[in-house]
């Protein structure tokens, strides 16, 4: 009987919910930061006073968003995570409240401390009783939590699905759908829903039409094992992905956790680039001050955050394998059209999934990378200091070094 009313109660909410997507959000993947991979659930403020879960650790990060140039670079989203909620609502209301002794100003002040920076306040809540880390949910609740959220003029829910039957989901995750809808007040809606389907398969037709982005792999580590596996994941599911990423509805690999110390400059670039192909949003779990120089720089590469920010938002996929070398390609304006084809600009990844060893060695034409226009191309390699343009016709050969778990990332602009 309750798996009957849940799908009932899915199936009229699908009915009114028109397209929820045209909320006009997320036409670009998102980008920000995130506290969770990096500052997890710390609630030490006593002896960790700069990293535990509280406003003076979303001030930190937003000041130095600005400070060293991300906000201007498109990382506008900073986004709490879970724990930072009491452990009960209110006894008179039901809404959500903040902690008070670690947040004593509010949600609302901080939103507004990131909107008069230039920046967006996002926050964390879970489809279920309560969050993964044992904090209230909102079953039973979610057009309180919506509205409240709203009245926090909070930009971005990030909606987690712990502690909620696998058959009660879909009618949690389009119902806080309709009800930020209903609020009138423009907010990313990022879902954990694929993520936890466990006994059923993802409709992603359903879930591009209710979530912004929508997480569907295990949570990232800093280490590039976790990377990898993300990657492994994604190409295996690759072509039925790339029929639901569109401009408002993107495919969420989980944060960059670039800046920490768990991945090389090589693992961090071959995130970087694997992310940007994909159309990901661009989230970053770290403490910006401690990152490297050389991290920063990855980072805060403009040219491969055009890439990924590309507003024709097609997530690329792999194009073939050499040896352990993938070869990722995403294609990006301009384009042009002739006798029915089209010719796109792209970005081309190879990324060398070997353990140790010399650079490989892959040696490749604009055929074998599926450019085939005949005006030619002009082809940036976006990790060099220099980032000189060469001019590429269709015979030419090219040769990418790329270093044992390390990426070469390769724009080609095509001539028009």
């Amino acid at each position: 009987m309750r798996f009957f009313v849940a799908a009932c109660v899915a199936t009229v909410l699908l009915a009114s919910m028109s397209t929820a997507l045209d909320n006009g959000l997320a036409l670009t993947p998102p980008m920000g930061w995130i506290s969770w991979q990096r500052f997890r659930c710390e609630l030490d403020c006593k002896n960790r006073p700069n990293e535990c879960i509280s406003e003076k650790l979303y001030m930190r990060i937003a000041d130095k968003m600005v400070s060293d140039g991300y906000r201007d670079l498109g990382y506008v989203q900073v986004n709490i995570d879970d724990c930072w909620s009491l452990k009960q609502r209110d006894s008179k209301t039901n809404k959500l409240v903040a902690d008070p002794d670690r947040f004593p100003s509010g949600i609302k002040a901080l939103a507004k401390y990131m909107h008069d920076r230039g920046l967006k306040l996002g926050i964390y809540g879970d489809a279920g009783t309560s969050t993964c880390a044992g904090y209230p949910g909102s079953e039973k609740f979610v057009e309180l939590d919506a509205q409240t959220i709203a009245d926090w003029d909070v930009d971005m829910l990030k909606f987690d699905g712990c502690n909620i039957a696998e058959n009660d989901m879909s009618a949690s995750y389009t119902g806080m759908t309709v009800a930020l809808n209903k609020t009138g007040k423009p907010i990313v809606y990022s879902c954990e829903w694929p993520l936890y389907l466990h006994n059923s398969k993802p409709d992603y037709d359903i879930v591009s039409k209710t979530c912004n982005i929508f997480r569907n792999y295990d949570d990232v580590n800093d280490n590039w094992d976790s990377v990898r596996s993300i990657m492994n994941f994604y190409i295996t599911n690759q072509d039925l992905f790339v029929k639901y990423a569109r401009p408002g509805a993107f495919f969420d690999p989980d944060m960059l956790v670039i800046g920490n110390s768990g991945l090389s400059d090589d693992e961090a670039r071959a995130q970087m680039s694997m992310w940007t192909i994909w159309a990901a949003p661009l989230f970053m779990s770290n403490d910006l001050d401690t990152v490297s120089l050389e991290q920063k720089k990855i980072l805060q590469n403009k040219r491969i955050i055009a890439i990924n920010q590309d507003k024709m938002g097609r997530m690329g996929k792999r194009i073939s394998q050499k040896g352990d070398v993938h070869v990722f390609k995403k294609d990006i304006q301009p384009c042009y059209t002739t006798g029915g084809v089209e010719f796109c600009s792209a970005g081309i990844a190879f990324i060398n999934t070997a353990g140790g060893g010399e650079p490989a060695r892959v040696t490749v034409t604009l055929k074998d990378l599926g450019l085939t226009s005949s005006k030619g191309y002009k082809r940036t390699d976006l990790f060099q200091n220099d980032a000189s343009q060469q001019t590429i016709q269709d015979t030419d050969e090219m040769i990418a070094l790329v270093n044992p778990s390390g990426a070469v990332f390769w724009e080609f602009d095509i001539i028009q």
